[in-house]
This record gives C-alpha cells, structure tokens and sequence, in this order.
C-alpha cells in the first residue's frame, strides 16, 4: 500500500471513530510502527488530525476567531489564575509587550500598581485599562483596526515594532499544540512573528481550552517560547507532551 492510500486509510478510521491508537493502525494497515508515525506526522502538518498520546484524533478546527465580547464570558477563572502566575514573572524596570486578547488582559490587570514599567501592545482594552487606571508608561503599536477584537493588526503595526526592544513578550494564541500558534487571521501572523524577533524572551499565555486546536494560519511555532503558563486544566497526556519541549510549562491554579 502506498502512503496515499494509508493515509486515507488512516483519515477514514479517525473520521469513523474520532481517536485511534497506534496500535490499531499497525494491524489494520499491516506496516511498522513508525511507518504510522511518520504517517500521522505528515497528515498532522497538513492539518488534518492531530497526534495524542498513544494514538490520533481528528483535528478541530477553529474556522473564525470569537469576537472580544464572546471571549470575556470564556474561561474567566482560568485567565485570571494565568494572568496572576504571569505577573509574578516580571522583573522591574522591565518593557514588556501584552498581546491582544482577554488573557493577556487579566495580566493587564494584575499590573495596576506597578511604576516601573513600559508596556507596549496592540490591544485597545489594554491600552484603555492601563491608560486609565495604572501607573504604567504605555506605548499603542496602532495599524489596522480588528473592530471585533478590539486591537490593531496587519503590517503597520508590524513596523512600529521593528524599531522596539522588548525584555519579555506575553503573546496570546487562538489555538495551540506542540506544533504551535495558529490563527484563521492572516494579518495576526505579522505582528507575532515581528514581536517575537524583537523580544528577548517570548511567554505564551493561554488557556488550555484552547489546546490541540488547529487554524489555518500557524503563526509561531511552539519553541520560540521560553516559558508556556496554562491553566491547571490542561490534561496529564498534554502535560507529558509539552515537558519534552525545551521551555518551561507553568500551570496556573
């Protein structure tokens, strides 16, 4: 059998059963086991399932980002756990980039006493917050409007950036997995690419909600990040997967 045809094979098994073992594709498709591994490799780049351990599952997808007001009711108790852990990660006199989104926002907000820092981001409810109730210096990248997302995006926010050093960038994800970011919005990749090569240190912050999801666009992929802070509901299979990458993973409770 062809590898087309074991990876029909392979996507009409996932599709008929939703989550497959390794073990079940071996004696199905009579190959090796890394044959299979291979397999699930290259159907998983193409976005077509996602790996786990011990086996496979069908990939969902994310065809379109939430708006900002159906995102404030998600997950409330997780981000602001997140946001607690990740401002305790904050050295003073530091420049820190808070990415658009209502995670990073829960960050915003454990910053309200802080005087000693700048911060730089895309994010109008950031940038509002910050302005009016912190001691923060602020800096917006401004550029194109996402009007549901309340931020700027796209190439020109991109150039206000290139000419900035930031210590440490906490960067927000629509979904995410041990291959990384993705997004179904194009103009989101620029401003996270330009952001993570003009920081020092790259932290993603995320729900686990939001975890072995996939969209059209990757954005970054998962090694750019020194340090990954999730919530505690992240499962122990997901957890054995990511302590094999090279960054820290902090799990906030």
């Amino acid at each position: 059998m062809i590898p087309v045809e074991r990876h029909q094979q392979i996507l009409a098994m996932v599709a008929e059963r939703g989550v497959v073992s390794f073990s079940e594709l071996t004696e199905r498709l009579g190959v090796s086991h890394m044959t299979i591994r291979r397999d699930v490799q290259k159907l998983e780049e193409q976005g077509a399932l996602l790996a786990v351990s011990g086996g496979v599952r069908s990939a969902e997808r994310l065809a379109a980002e939430p708006s900002h007001l159906t995102k404030t009711s998600l997950y409330n108790a997780e981000k602001s756990a997140i946001g607690r852990l990740a401002a305790q990660h904050i050295p003073r006199n530091s420049c820190i980039y808070i990415d658009a989104g209502t995670t990073t926002l829960a960050l915003a907000r454990e910053l309200l006493e802080r005087d000693d820092l700048l911060v730089v981001t895309n994010d109008f409810m950031v940038t509002n917050l910050l302005m009016e109730s912190s001691h923060c210096r602020v800096i917006h990248t401004g550029g194109t409007v996402c009007r549901e997302n309340r931020s700027c995006v796209g190439e020109s926010a991109s150039r206000s950036l290139r000419h900035l050093a930031i210590d440490i960038a906490f960067i927000s994800a629509s979904c995410w997995g041990p291959r990384g970011l993705f997004t179904p919005d194009e103009d989101k990749v620029t401003v996270k690419q330009t952001v993570c090569d003009v920081s020092s240190k790259r932290v993603l912050l995320s729900d686990s909600s939001k975890y072995n999801k996939i969209a059209t666009f990757m954005a970054l992929p998962l090694e750019s990040f020194a340090t990954i802070i999730t919530d505690s509901g992240l499962g122990l299979a997901a957890q054995e997967a990511l302590s094999e990458g090279n960054w820290q993973l902090l799990l906030a409770e």
